[in-house]
C-alpha cells in the first residue's frame, strides 16, 4: 500500500529553533520536492488500500538523495539518519519513529527500477524548465565510461568462477528438494588449485610462463566441461521435479543454473579462441555476474581497457545534465548526437542555439541535421585531416571559442564521478547501471538547482 506521507510528529516542537532549522541546502531541496509530480511515479508501482504500508515516498526520495549525494551506502545512510537530528528531520521521520531497515530501501528500489528513475529525473527537469533554472541555449555533450562492479577479467578467473557457481547452485537445488539422487562432483577446488599455480606463475615474469599460463588455462577448461557434463544431469532432474511439485524457489534456482551453463559455455568458446591465437573477441563475456558488462577501448593511456557501460551526458549552459543514456558496449558517438539534442528540443520547447561535441561525434551528416532542427551554432570538429576550407572554419574565433567551452564538459564528468557514484555502478546488469547513474544524475541536478538557483 502506497503511503506519501508520514505520521506528523509534535515532538520536534520541543526542540531550540537552531536545532529545528536545517542547514540551507537541504531546506531548498526540502521545499522543491513537494511536488506531485514526483509522487506520480511510485502510484504505478503500489496499490492504493492493498498491502503492507510502505515507507512514504517524500521519505525515500531524501534518503535517496542523501545517499547518491554524499555516497553512502545503505547501512551507512541508515545509520547516519539515525544519528543526526537534521538528516532525520529533512527526511521526514519523527523522533519517535525508527529509520527504514536498509533491506527495505534496496527492495523498493529493485521494485521500482530504471524506469522509475527515469520518470523521476524527467519531472525534475520538466520543473527546472518550468522555473526558468534550465534554458538551454547552449549545450556540450560527451561519452564516459561507468565501470561495472567486477574485478578485472582473465579467461581462467572467469571459469574457475563458473565452476564455483555451478557447485553452489546445484548445492542449493538439492537441498530444496529436487535432484538429490543424481551423482555431481563439485570441481570447484581443483579449479581452484589451478588458479593459484597460474598466481604462482605469474611472478616469474619470464617468456615460459607465459606458455604455462595457457596450458593451466587449458586445464582449468577442462575442469568446466566436465563439470558442465554433470550439470546437464542436474538441471534435467530438477525440471522434472519442478514440473511434479512447483515451487518458486526451486524455479529461480533452475533459471539461474540455466544461465550461468550458458555463460559457461560461451566462456569455453572465448577460451578456445585466444588460446587458438585469437585475441580479438567481439561481444566478450567479461562477467558471470554482471553479464551486461563489456570491454571498452577509449583510448586513455591510465586506462587502455576498462570493463563496463558507455553512458552519454549533455550539460547545459549552467551545469545542469539535461539529457543522459547509458548503453550496453561501446556504441559510435556520431548516431547518438541528434537524438539528444532532440529530447533536450523536447524538453525545453525549442533547440538550443549552441551544441559542440568531440571529434568522435563530428561528422558532415551531424551538422546538416543539427542546422535542419534550428540550431545555429555547431562546434563540432572533424576527425582526419580536414580540407582547406574546413580547416579555416575551424580557425575561425566564434569555432575556437566553442571548442574552448567544450572542454569544460570533461570538468563535469570528473565532478560526476567524485562526488555522484559516476565512476562505478555498484547495481549489476544495465538496468541496474541505469538506475545508478539515473539516481546520481537526480542527486546532482537537485543539488546543482541549489547553488543556480538566485
Amino acid at each position: 500500500m502506497l503511503r506519501v506521507a508520514g505520521a506528523q510528529d509534535t515532538w520536534w516542537e520541543v526542540l531550540p529553533e537552531q536545532a529545528r532549522q536545517l542547514p540551507v541546502e537541504l531546506a531548498q531541496i526540502d521545499a522543491y520536492l513537494d511536488d506531485e509530480r514526483f509522487i506520480a511515479p511510485w502510484r504505478e508501482l503500489f496499490a492504493d488500500r492493498l498491502g503492507r504500508p510502505s515507507v512514504p515516498v517524500e521519505t525515500l526520495l531524501r534518503l535517496l538523495y542523501l545517499k547518491h549525494r554524499y555516497q553512502l551506502g545503505y547501512e551507512t545512510l541508515c545509520r547516519e539518519v539515525a544519528d543526526s537530528l537534521s538528516w532525520r528531520r529533512f527526511c521526514r521521520i519523527p523522533l519517535t519513529s525508527p529509520v527504514p531497515h536498509p533491506t527495505t530501501l534496496i527492495k523498493l528500489m529493485r521494485r521500482g527500477g530504471a524506469q522509475t528513475v527515469e520518470q523521476l529525473n524527467t519531472a525534475l527537469l520538466g520543473k527546472l524548465v518550468e522555473d526558468k533554472l534550465v534554458r538551454c541555449r547552449k549545450l556540450r555533450i560527451d561519452t564516459t565510461v561507468i565501470e561495472a562492479d567486477i574485478d578485472h577479467p582473465t579467461d581462467a578467473d572467469l571459469l574457475e568462477h563458473g565452476v564455483r557457481k555451478l557447485g553452489r547452485l546445484v548445492r542449493r537445488i538439492q537441498a530444496a528438494g529436487a535432484a538429490r539422487r543424481t551423482r555431481f562432483r563439485d570441481r570447484s577446488r581443483s579449479a581452484g588449485r589451478r588458479l593459484k599455480a597460474i598466481s604462482r606463475t605469474l611472478r616469474r615474469r619470464t617468456g615460459q610462463a607465459l606458455g604455462e599460463i595457457d596450458r593451466l588455462t587449458g586445464e582449468i577448461a577442462i575442469v568446466a566441461r566436465a563439470t558442465l557434463r554433470d550439470v546437464a544431469a542436474v538441471e534435467r532432474n530438477a525440471r522434472r521435479a519442478l514440473g511434479k511439485q512447483p515451487s518458486g524457489r526451486l524455479t529461480h534456482l533452475v533459471g539461474e543454473l540455466t544461465e550461468t551453463v550458458a555463460g559457461t559455455r560461451r566462456l569455453l568458446e572465448q577460451t578456445a579462441l585466444r588460446l587458438a591465437g585469437i585475441r580479438t573477441i567481439p561481444d566478450r563475456l567479461v562477467s558471470l555476474a554482471d553479464p551486461d558488462a563489456r570491454p571498452i577501448r577509449k583510448g586513455k593511456p591510465q586506462h587502455p581497457t576498462q570493463f563496463g557501460y558507455t553512458a552519454l551526458v549533455a550539460e547545459d549552459e549552467r551545469g545542469f545534465v539535461v539529457d543522459h543514456q547509458v548503453h550496453r558496449g561501446n556504441p559510435p558517438d556520431a548516431p547518438q548526437l541528434v537524438p539528444s539534442v532532440e529530447r533536450v528540443t523536447t524538453l525545453t520547447g525549442r533547440p538550443p542555439g549552441t551544441v559542440v561535441a568531440d571529434r568522435g561525434f563530428g561528422t558532415a551528416a551531424n551538422d546538416r541535421a543539427l542546422a535542419e532542427l534550428g540550431v545555429q551554432r555547431i562546434g563540432l570538429q572533424r576527425k582526419g585531416t580536414p580540407g582547406k576550407a574546413r580547416r579555416e572554419h575551424e580557425h575561425t574565433r566564434p569555432f575556437r571559442r566553442m571548442r574552448n567551452w567544450r572542454v569544460g564538459i570533461e570538468a563535469r564528468i570528473s565532478h560526476l564521478k567524485r562526488s555522484f557514484g559516476f565512476r562505478r555502478t555498484r547495481l549489476r546488469r544495465l538496468a541496474g547501471a541505469q538506475t545508478w547513474t539515473g539516481l546520481g544524475i537526480f542527486a546532482y541536478n537537485l543539488h546543482r538547482m541549489t547553488v543556480s538557483s538566485p
